[in-house]
This record gives C-alpha cells, sequence and structure tokens, in this order.
C-alpha cells in the first residue's frame, strides 16, 4: 500500500509539473530575441572612405559579385554609393583628403560577413575574377573562413558554419 501512495505521489508531481513547463516552453517560443526586443536593431551597413570610390564601387561589383546601389553625387561630382550582396550592404564614399592623402585606411578595421554554405565555391569564384585572397579558405573557431583585403587595405572575413 505503501508502493502506491508512493506512486500516486509521483505522479501527481508530474501532472503539475507539466503545466509548468509547458508554460515555460510557450513563452521562450513567443519571446523576442534579447538584442531585438531591447533596442530594435535589425542591420548594419558599414561605411569605408575610399581614395577611389567609383574604382572601389567597381571592386565590390567585379570581384566579390555585389550589387550597385544607392549612388551619390553633387552638383555632378560622384562621391560615392552602396553596394549590395544579399543582407549585406556596404557604403563606400570618396575621401575628400582634409586629413590628408597619406592617410592609412583600413587599419584596425575587419569586417565579418556570413556567407551561405558554399564558401569554398565562392572564393573560388572572387579568385577567378582576379581577386587575391589574403587567407585561403580554412577550417577554425568552427567555422569555414577566408578572408581578401579590398583595395584600399579594408579586411573583410567570409565565413559559414562548418558543417
Amino acid at each position: 500500500m505503501a508502493k502506491k501512495a508512493k506512486k500516486k505521489a509521483g505522479k501527481s508531481k508530474k501532472s503539475v509539473k507539466k503545466p509548468a513547463a509547458k508554460k515555460a516552453a510557450a513563452a521562450r517560443k513567443t519571446a523576442k530575441p534579447a538584442a531585438r526586443s531591447a533596442s530594435g536593431l535589425q542591420s548594419i551597413a558599414p561605411g569605408f572612405t575610399v581614395n577611389d570610390a567609383a574604382a572601389s564601387v567597381a571592386w565590390y561589383c567585379d570581384v566579390l559579385g555585389f550589387k550597385t546601389g544607392e549612388r551619390w553625387e553633387n552638383n555632378g561630382v560622384y562621391l560615392g554609393g552602396e553596394v549590395i550582396s544579399g543582407n549585406v550592404k556596404i557604403n563606400l564614399g570618396q575621401d575628400d583628403w582634409k586629413m590628408g592623402r597619406d592617410r592609412v585606411k583600413g587599419a584596425g578595421t575587419r569586417m565579418y560577413i556570413t556567407t551561405g554554405p558554399d564558401i569554398d565555391q565562392y572564393a573560388d569564384q572572387i579568385k577567378s575574377r582576379g581577386g587575391t585572397l589574403a587567407a585561403e579558405p580554412k577550417d577554425e573557431w568552427g567555422m569555414r573562413t577566408f578572408s581578401i583585403n579590398d583595395p584600399d587595405g579594408f579586411k573583410l572575413t567570409f565565413m559559414t558554419a562548418k558543417k
């Protein structure tokens, strides 16, 4: 008889836990990610000041496969533009040389860009279009990555989760 009482007590505990567990699971499913609920941030579009905006836009399109987006001009003078690939946008603005023509660009800057699973194929496409990789595709930190430097020295690392 004591065994039956213990089983019943065990069953009643389980039935108490199930609704609480279901409520917690439902709350997790409907909860917004912390970053979005706190600030609403959804994307980023870095801006690089470049030596030759037209040449940089062309390089991002011709070598990396980006498409042109907005184009910026003032009184007929080209000031730069945006390049787009999927959800990735990069703004490339013409240097006005107020900080000197010998200013080093890209120092201390690296942009990490997540790609689809065909990262090796993408690296090969870049090389076939004349790009020179700074680092060939390799596995590190649970990712498959490769790197390239743009014409002004901005460092770009493309990465995807390892299979």
